[in-house]
């Protein structure tokens, strides 16, 4: 019972953290540490149920938006929906490479490396103060800014650093409309998680056992649920110019992290 409480309690932290700009893999590193969890060879598995949970979300809130673009795709048709398309297409291909040519290198980085975590949530924590000073404009997403957001959220793949974070404060910085940043930064990721996803059951590393069946199923259902909530959440944040509250968390927990790391050895 104990390890079905912990697992709806990383899924929740998975579903504010995954739209919040804290980095969801940063705090589950942190709260799989806190609460004891170890899933040895099932980590990866485990953080897959969670960001399908979270992609399902972001698929609920944008539905409309998926099936513009989509229908766009399919038309193959010079319009706004093709458009964007492209522009998605172009912001997966960094993390896409990153992923494919480093991923024993990344999967080595979470293993409970709470030192790393709490540098890079402080490095989120600045690039979010920046971010929320930025001068608000109108302006929409080109293909090389879809391109440079891509950057940014292959560097959002180390642990700490806010995927969510780093693509909208990258998207403000570079002069977009906010709104359209939060949306853009929304759904670049969905084509990225859902092509993980299919790898992984092609590879056959989706076998679950008995024993980890309900945790993992109660972590979904967590996940989702509060992913719904924090994906609109965030969208209103963004919106109002609120991100310095997330800089001031991101800094105050990274610290607290490091320190955390230094007391304990």
């Amino acid at each position: 019972m104990q390890e079905i409480i912990s697992a709806i309690i990383v899924g929740i932290i998975q579903g504010l953290a995954e739209f919040l700009p804290v980095s969801s893999s940063g705090h589950i590193e942190l709260g799989q540490a806190l609460l004891g969890l170890d899933y040895k060879e099932r980590e990866a598995q485990f953080s897959i149920v969670l960001h399908v949970a979270t992609a399902l979300s972001t698929i609920v809130v944008f539905r409309k938006d998926i099936v513009a673009i989509v229908g766009g795709l399919l038309q193959f048709k010079n319009n706004e929906s093709f458009q964007f398309a492209v522009k998605i297409i172009i912001s997966m291909i960094p993390a896409a490479l990153v992923g494919l040519l480093f991923e024993e290198q990344l999967e080595q980085l979470f293993n409970g490396r709470i030192m790393l975590v709490g540098l890079m949530l402080i490095v989120t924590g600045v690039l979010l103060f920046f971010a929320n000073r930025a001068k608000r404009t109108e302006k929409e997403v080109t293909p090389s800014n879809a391109l440079v957001i891509g950057i940014a959220q292959a560097i959002a793949i180390l642990p700490g650093i806010s995927r969510s974070g780093a693509t909208i404060s990258t998207s403000v910085l570079l002069g977009i409309d906010r709104e359209k940043a939060a949306r853009f930064s929304f759904l670049m990721v969905l084509p990225l998680i859902l092509g993980k996803m299919a790898k992984d059951i092609l590879d056959g590393n989706m076998d679950y056992s008995n024993d980890l069946l309900i945790p993992f199923v109660a972590a979904f259902v967590a996940a989702f649920l509060t992913g719904l909530v924090a994906c609109r959440w965030m969208i209103r944040l963004v919106k109002s110019s609120k991100l310095i509250y997330f800089a001031i968390y991101c800094i105050i927990v990274g610290v607290a992290a490091i320190i955390a790391t230094m007391v304990m050895g």
